[in-house]
C-alpha cells in the first residue's frame, strides 16, 4: 500500500508541475513534509477545475457529478483506483480535513457550468469555494492538528486565498469571456471595463493582500516560505497589473517571465533565511 501511495502521490506532483509554474516553486520551499500533502490538495483542485474548464467536448456536468461521488467513496473507504482522489483522500482523512471545505469548493466548480456573471453574494461565494478553503485546506496541514494555530489564522488564509482568485479574475478576464462567455466581477461587463472599474477591483485586492500578509508572517516556519513565495509572485503580477490599461487587460493575458519568477524565489529565500519578512 505504501507503494500505491507513493505511485499516487508521485502523479500529484506531476500535475502541479505541468499546469503551475508559480505554485511548484512555492511547494519546494516548504518543509519537505510539507510538500507531498500540498500537491495531492493542488492535484485534486485542478482535476475538477480541468473539467468545467476544458473538457468541451464531453458532459461536464456528468462528469464533474462523477467525480464528486468518487471523491466521497475515497474519503468514507480511504482507498481509490484513481491516483488524484487516492492521494487526496490520504490528506483529508490524516488532517482531518472538513468536509465542509471541500463541498463548497465542489460546488463552485459546478456555479461555473451554469453561471456566467455573477451578482455580489454568488461572486463572494464562489471566491470562498474556489480559493478561499483551497488555503484552509492547506492551512490543516500547516498546523499539523494545532486546532487553535488553525482557527487564529483562517481569517489571512482566506484573505489570501481571495487576493489570488482576484488577480487571477483580473489576468484572465479576456480569455474567460472570449472562451467561456464568463465576467466574475459584479457590474462589470467588457464594455465597461474602465479606469474607474478596474481601480475599484484592485482597492478591494489591495485591502485582501495587507490582510493575508499579517497570516503569513505568524505561520509555521517550514510553511512561510513557501506561502511567502507564491504571495510576492502574486503581488508582483498584480502590481503589473495596476500598471497597465484596462485594454491592454482586455487584450492578452498578462504573465510574469520565468527569470522574474526565479528572481522573487531567490529574493525570498535570503529575505526569510535572515528573517527579513
Amino acid at each position: 500500500m505504501q507503494l500505491f501511495l507513493e505511485t499516487c502521490q508521485a502523479c500529484s506532483k506531476v500535475i502541479t508541475n505541468a499546469y503551475s509554474t508559480s505554485f511548484s516553486l512555492g511547494i519546494k520551499t516548504l518543509n519537505r513534509k510539507y510538500r507531498g500533502p500540498i500537491y495531492n490538495i493542488y492535484g485534486f483542485v485542478r482535476f475538477a477545475d480541468e473539467i468545467v474548464d476544458t473538457f468541451h467536448d464531453y458532459d461536464k456536468a456528468a462528469l464533474l457529478s462523477q467525480f464528486r461521488e468518487d471523491t466521497w467513496k475515497a474519503i468514507e473507504e480511504g482507498i481509490s483506483l484513481n491516483p488524484v482522489l487516492h492521494s487526496f483522500q490520504q490528506v483529508v482523512r490524516e488532517y482531518q480535513i472538513e468536509r465542509e471545505l471541500i463541498e463548497a469548493f465542489l460546488d463552485s466548480m459546478e456555479m461555473d457550468l451554469h453561471h456566467d456573471r455573477y451578482d455580489s453574494p454568488m461572486y463572494n461565494q464562489y471566491i470562498y469555494g474556489s480559493a478561499e478553503v483551497v488555503g484552509l485546506m492547506c492551512l490543516r496541514v500547516f498546523c499539523e492538528g494545532d486546532d487553535a494555530q488553525y482557527q487564529a489564522l483562517r481569517a489571512p488564509a482566506r484573505s489570501l486565498g481571495r487576493a489570488f482568485q482576484k488577480v487571477n479574475f483580473l489576468r484572465d478576464m479576456q480569455a474567460d469571456f472570449e472562451d467561456r462567455g464568463r465576467l466574475y466581477f459584479p457590474g462589470v461587463e467588457m464594455s465597461s471595463f474602465d479606469k474607474d472599474s478596474k481601480k475599484a477591483i484592485e482597492e478591494d485586492i489591495r485591502q485582501d493582500f495587507e490582510d493575508a500578509y499579517l497570516g503569513i508572517i505568524r505561520l509555521p516556519e517550514g510553511a512561510r516560505a513557501g506561502v511567502l513565495l507564491a504571495y510576492r509572485y502574486y503581488l508582483k503580477l498584480f502590481r503589473k497589473i495596476c500598471g497597465l490599461s484596462p485594454t491592454k487587460i482586455l487584450e492578452e493575458r498578462i504573465r510574469i517571465p520565468n527569470p522574474v519568477k526565479i528572481s522573487i524565489l531567490v529574493g525570498t529565500y535570503f529575505r526569510h533565511s535572515l528573517s527579513l519578512l
